[in-house]
């Protein structure tokens, strides 16, 4: 605990941090703290699971003097995040602080009741001007605006949300910004809300020597029976598999389901109750182990443990595959991302490959049973129908050898 005090920040908060079992400070929290406490702006680039939270949280909880007024505003880009960020924030500050997390989704008239008097808002940025155009909230007294995983605010297509809500707040404050990545149009952005930042830039937590990254290249009829067939095979404790889109993600879980394995999907198209509820579950120690989800969930979620990551669709953009097999190898302990591509994931992991400095190792398919998937129902203007499954007859330039499959 020593570090912590080194550090800056108060007895007080140092005993709350040793009574949550946090002994020694992050690569992110031992550079950024220190600038954070002196009041400096930060322009942050961290990973998802850095500790970044604490990192702008020991401004709000150090430095905010409570008068019902809200004094300080966090934008995260999802509603998870959100409650996420707003969670911690109240535990670092022993709920000295009043924090409420808003989002879109659940009833604003409940939402405009449970903001009053709040000291600290955290916040997805479409709700936030929500409150701001209805006049329920108001940011002139705002003296610190964290904007989290601001890359991804971008991607999201938040820019302009995110300016008009700083235009809110008064030109003297602390501004802390961090993200993922610092692409030229995050600096550029960065560049008008922060004022002589303080640059900071920690590298991924994963440990890269013990990451194994395999792929797997198969019909694209034996994807899903692979994917079971690794299931049963790996020695795991908890996984993520990452699909492209919400309907691939449900027909995976509800596969997997009849297939006896049990799987909860989560993605934006969840009620918001329903999917903080499948987070609750999947970080307990109970039977839920694998979790069947789109990329809202490969950042800002700090889901600890996950020793393997399967990429059943491969992502589009290389920057989203890295994220994802984030989830794992953290903390000194191994994992294991593993992709299973059919035609349709050529291109995509090409582009990876090519881009990235990974290196994923080509695995011999094993014998495998065919399991025939059924894909869930949709509405069409015919009425119901079973999703399909287009996938484009493109081949791989080169595919592993010693393929050895079982067809039906």
């Amino acid at each position: 605990m020593e570090k912590f005090r080194e550090l800056g920040l108060s007895e007080e908060v140092v005993k709350t941090l040793h009574s949550m079992g946090i002994e020694t400070p992050s690569k992110i929290q031992e550079e950024a703290i220190p600038y954070v406490l002196e009041g400096r702006d930060i322009l942050g680039s961290s990973m998802t699971g850095s500790g970044k939270t604490l990192a702008f949280a020991s401004a709000i909880i150090e430095k905010i003097v409570p008068d019902k007024k809200v004094k300080a505003i966090v934008l995260t880009p999802t509603r998870e995040l959100a409650e996420q960020v707003s969670d911690s924030i109240k535990k670092f500050s022993k709920g000295n602080l009043k924090v409420v997390s808003v989002y879109g989704g659940v009833n604003i008239e409940t939402q405009i009741r449970r903001m009053s008097g709040a000291d600290v808002i955290v916040g997805t940025p479409g709700r936030v001007l929500d409150h701001l155009k209805r006049e329920t909230l108001s940011l002139k007294k705002v003296e610190i605006l964290v904007l989290d995983e601001f890359d991804r605010m971008l991607d999201m297509g938040f820019s302009r949300d995110v300016g008009r809500i700083i235009d809110e707040c008064p030109k003297k404050r602390q501004t802390l910004l961090f993200s993922a990545t610092i692409s030229p149009d995050v600096d550029h952005l960065a560049r008008k809300y922060i004022k002589n930042p303080v640059e900071i830039e920690v590298e991924s937590q994963v440990d890269h020597k013990k990451l194994e990254q395999v792929y797997y290249d198969v019909p694209d009829s034996m994807k899903f029976s692979l994917l079971v067939h690794l299931l049963k095979e790996e020695k795991s404790h908890l996984v993520m598999i990452f699909c492209s889109t919400r309907r691939n993600a449900d027909a995976v879980t509800m596969n997997l389901n009849r297939a006896g394995i049990p799987a909860k999907a989560i993605h934006g198209g969840l009620e918001q109750n329903k999917r903080m509820k499948i987070l609750e579950e999947f970080h307990k120690d109970n039977d839920l182990k694998i979790l069947v989800c789109t990329d809202v969930a490969a950042r800002g979620l700090d889901i600890k443990g996950v020793t393997h990551v399967y990429n059943y669709d491969l992502p589009a953009f290389s920057k989203d595959y890295i994220h994802r097999i984030g989830r794992t190898a953290r903390a000194g302990k191994e994992g294991k991302a593993i992709n299973i591509l059919a035609s349709r994931d050529y291109e995509n992991f090409s582009n990876i490959v090519n881009r990235e400095e990974v290196e994923v190792k080509a695995m011999e398919l094993p014998y495998i049973k065919k399991i025939d998937m059924i894909r869930p129902l949709r509405k069409s203007r015919g009425g119901l129908s079973r999703m399909g499954d287009h996938s484009r007859n493109r081949r791989m330039p080169q595919r592993s050898s010693g393929r050895n499959y079982h067809r039906r």
